[in-house]
C-alpha cells in the first residue's frame, strides 16, 4: 500500500471506522514489533510495546495532520513507548523490584558506572538530536530515520521514498551534515 492508501485509511479511521485502522495495524505491526525488539529482548515486552504503540496511535489519530508519512509518525510513537518502558523498568530496578534474586545478583556484579551528570548529559544530547531531527525537512528526516533507526539499505529507502539511490545518498549526507552542525557544539561543550 502506498502513502495515498494510508491517507485514505486514516481519513476513514478518523471518521470512526475501526476496520480502517485495523488495516493500518496489520500493515505496520511487524515493523513495529521489530523496532520494539531492538529496544527490549523480552518477547512479551515487545508485544506490550507494540500494542501500546497502536493504542496511543489510535487515541492520537486526531492529532495526525499528515505533514509526515503515517509510518514516520507511528515510528516516533513506538520509539517513545519503548523508551518509556525502559525508563519504567529502570525505575523498578532502582527501587529493588528485580524480577528474580539472580537478576539482582547480576546487577551487583555489574554495577552501573554512569554518574548522574553523565546520565543528564546523555538525556540532553538525546533531546538535542531529536530536536535537530525534527527541524530537518521531511525528505531529510525520513531518509535519515529510515537509514539510522530502521537500518534500511539505500535501495530500500529509494524504493520507499520513490527516488533514485543517488538522491537518497545525498539526502542522508545532507541530514548528517545538518545534525553534525547542531550537535557538535553540545558534544564539544
Amino acid at each position: 500500500m502506498s502513502d495515498k492508501n494510508d491517507r485514505a485509511l486514516i481519513r476513514r479511521a478518523k471518521a470512526g471506522e475501526i476496520n480502517a485502522f485495523d488495516v493500518l495495524v496489520e500493515k505496520y505491526q511487524n515493523r513495529i514489533l521489530h523496532l520494539a525488539g531492538r529496544y527490549v529482548s523480552d518477547p512479551m515486552a515487545v508485544h506490550d510495546i507494540a500494542q501500546e504503540t497502536f493504542i496511543r496511535a489510535w487515541r492520537g489519530l486526531g492529532g495526525f495532520h499528515g505533514r509526515s508519512q503515517f509510518y514516520t509518525w507511528l515510528f516516533r510513537i513506538a520509539v517513545n513507548t519503548a523508551k518509556n518502558y525502559l525508563a519504567a523498568q529502570s525505575r523498578r530496578k532502582e527501587r529493588g523490584f528485580s524480577a528474580t534474586e539472580e537478576e539482582g545478583r547480576l546487577e551487583e556484579n555489574f554495577p552501573d558506572t554512569t554518574t548522574p551528570l553523565q546520565e543528564a548529559e546523555a538525556v540532553d544530547i538525546e533531546a538535542a538530536v531529536n530536536q535537530a531531527i525534527s527541524e530537518l525537512s521531511e525528505e531529510l528526516r525520513v531518509a535519515i530515520t529510515l537509514r539510522e533507526l530502521e537500518l534500511m539499505s539505500y535501495e530500500e529507502i529509494a524504493y520507499i521514498m520513490k527516488c533514485p539511490v543517488g538522491t537518497v545518498r545525498s539526502r542522508i549526507f545532507r541530514a548528517r551534515e545538518a545534525l553534525d552542525e547542531k550537535i557538535r557544539p553540545l558534544l564539544e561543550g
